[in-house]
């Protein structure tokens, strides 16, 4: 995809289940798209004249109102499986097949012709670049204020340069992973796109760090997500499977809060997780190790000691409850209605 990109001179965004497809710090990457997707990615697409969808599903996070959608846009799909093929979206051009396959031959094809083919996309890609310059993903983390959860994904990121196998359970925290994990290589990034099962991230992290162990495997996890598979500590220890738990402790489950404050004018409804268990001595309960992060000067230093011990670990990272996710488009909607702070 890489290579198709840069041959093409062509911007690239990725759905959540696509990220480490293309690298994250590429220039001619976008973002994510969708939902939570960033505004160069979602304005991009919606003014596009052409888009190539490599295995995407165009699912509802990603297209929000398809009478809005890319309405302007010829579409290439390829994928293995035909029936996947025009389910959501009318597709122009069909191309069934294994995309390692079809992306190898396509690439062969361009390079053996003249340069004739290659359009001028220097006005499209400096519209592209302001995007990104004038909307990016952002946040401000006060050293003497709470915990952001941005900042914590951030600094996961920056301690292991990008390099480890990240899990996550499903809510704002799998959003913020997302956005601010920066995946450069494909196969580092465990999630629950489709069914999105709460509890999810930490058996999977148990089951990469077992087929890799010597990696890094970090699970992001939410205070509500990780209650649902906690137990699961218990095979960690037993079999010393030295993955580690960041839980970004909202004390709630946020995602669903964060709808109810936009979308029901605050009517909070059984998202409240205030009773909770002291996570650092539940890991000590387990055998596990527990470590907390109370201020932004902690983070760094407590994941650089939960790396290095090479033991299960959990570590708590009370982060400001009511933070939220953005950007985000609401579901049924379209760009125009994306929300950006």
């Amino acid at each position: 995809m890489q290579r198709l990109g840069e041959l093409t001179s062509t911007p690239v965004t990725n759905t959540l289940m696509g990220l480490g497809g293309f690298p994250g710090v590429h220039d001619l990457w976008l973002g994510m798209l969708g939902m939570h997707g960033t505004f160069a990615a979602n304005t991009a697409m919606d003014s596009a004249d052409l888009v190539v969808a490599i295995g995407a599903r165009f699912d509802d996070r990603v297209t929000g109102n398809l009478e809005e959608f890319c309405i302007n846009a010829k579409f290439i799909h390829i994928d293995i499986d035909p029936s996947s093929i025009g389910k959501n979206v009318q597709v122009d051009l069909p191309i069934v097949g294994d995309v390692k396959h079809c992306l190898t031959r396509l690439i062969e094809v361009l390079t053996s012709m003249s340069k004739d083919w290659h359009a001028d996309h220097r006005e499209w890609l400096e519209q592209v670049r302001q995007w990104k310059t004038e909307y990016p993903l952002n946040f401000h983390q006060d050293p003497d204020g709470e915990l952001l959860p941005q900042f914590v994904c951030e600094q996961i990121y920056e301690v292991t340069r990008g390099d480890a196998i990240i899990t996550t359970e499903v809510g704002q925290h799998q959003m913020w992973a997302a956005q601010f994990y920066h995946f450069t290589k494909p196969c580092k990034w465990i999630t629950s796109g489709g069914l999105g099962t709460m509890g999810f991230g930490f058996p999977a992290a148990i089951g990469a760090q077992v087929a890799f162990p010597e990696a890094v495997v970090i699970d992001i996890a939410g205070d509500g997500s990780f209650q649902m598979t906690l137990q699961e500590l218990a095979t960690a220890v037993q079999y010393d499977i030295p993955v580690i738990v960041a839980i970004l402790n909202n004390q709630s489950l946020g995602m669903v809060r964060q709808w109810q404050q936009f979308f029901y004018e605050g009517r909070y409804a059984d998202t409240s997780l205030e009773v909770s268990p002291d996570y650092v001595k539940l890991a000590d309960a387990y055998g596990a190790v527990g470590l907390r992060a109370m201020k932004p000067e902690d983070v760094r230093p407590i994941l650089e000691e939960a790396i290095r011990l090479r033991r299960p670990v959990v570590i708590d990272f009370p982060v400001k409850q009511m933070e939220n996710v953005f950007p985000m488009i609401p579901s049924g909607g379209s760009i125009k209605d994306m929300l950006l702070a």
